[in-house]
């Protein structure tokens, strides 16, 4: 184990991760899991290590909850663990590679400790505008738009704090991969030492458009545009340290 190389790929649910995901795994150097009959074959519903992101609520949620959140100091952290958590992911890796992918969102508050477990780690992080994720993460979230802005600002406020103490870590946004795709993807090989091939995935562009066309409407909307103006008001000086805004689109 000590001589392999674990990448994570953390980010908020409908922020791009099983995106990035696809890309890398479909490198020849790189073990994603695989099979696992699992949703988008997240680590964190294959494992019985720590408890995954549902049991905190779930998506736009579990950012919430201080108990989702897992550091260096969590005392799950032991060899029996370590070992435990990679002989169950190992199910769905192929062992005879060398570098290893795991992706799920709650990663974006466990960098710490996931680091704590695998010192061999490198960390991912996509970021994607707080409007598209939270108006497409509101059917599996079913909560408001105000909870969601909060939540994917919390989230990224302890992944900005707790990536102070990560050793081998990145932050890409999810409309520099979309539309920046050749420079993301020589960033990536930089930073993980490897050639990134370009992805043999379509990359559609505009994806986001649609969900700032509902913003917009429902700013206008006289049922709800008090609503967004009040979510305006309470979280776009927040959001606009992350280089994003509610306001300019």
């Amino acid at each position: 184990m000590q001589e392999k190389k674990f990448i994570f790929i953390s980010g908020l649910h409908r922020s791009g991760t099983s995106l990035l995901y696809k890309i890398l795994k479909e490198q020849d150097e790189i073990s994603g899991l695989s099979k696992t009959n699992e949703l988008e074959d997240e680590g964190q519903h294959v494992q019985t290590v720590f408890k995954p992101a549902y049991e905190f609520g779930g998506v736009g949620k579990f950012g919430f909850d201080i108990k989702a959140r897992l550091n260096e100091n969590s005392e799950l952290i032991n060899e029996i663990n370590r070992k435990k958590l990679f002989n169950e992911w190992s199910r769905f890796w192929d062992l005879e590679k060398n570098i290893f992918l795991e992706k799920s969102p709650p990663n974006i508050i466990r960098t710490r400790f996931l680091q704590k477990m695998f010192p061999n780690s490198y960390f991912i992080n996509i970021t994607r505008h707080p409007i598209a994720t939270s108006i497409a993460s509101k059917k599996w979230s079913k909560t408001s738009l105000d909870e969601l802005i909060s939540h994917w600002i919390k989230c990224h406020e302890i992944f900005n704090e707790d990536k102070k103490m990560i050793r081998n870590i990145v932050n890409i946004k999810y409309e520099d991969l979309i539309n920046n795709n050749k420079e993301i993807l020589a960033l990536l090989s930089e930073f993980l030492n490897l050639n990134i091939q370009p992805s043999k995935i379509e990359i559609r562009k505009g994806i986001n458009d649609k969900y700032f066309k509902i913003w917009i409407k429902k700013s206008k909307s006289i049922f709800t545009k008090n609503r967004i103006s009040k979510i305006i008001k309470k979280y776009n000086s927040d959001v606009e340290k992350f280089d994003y805004s509610l306001i300019k689109l």
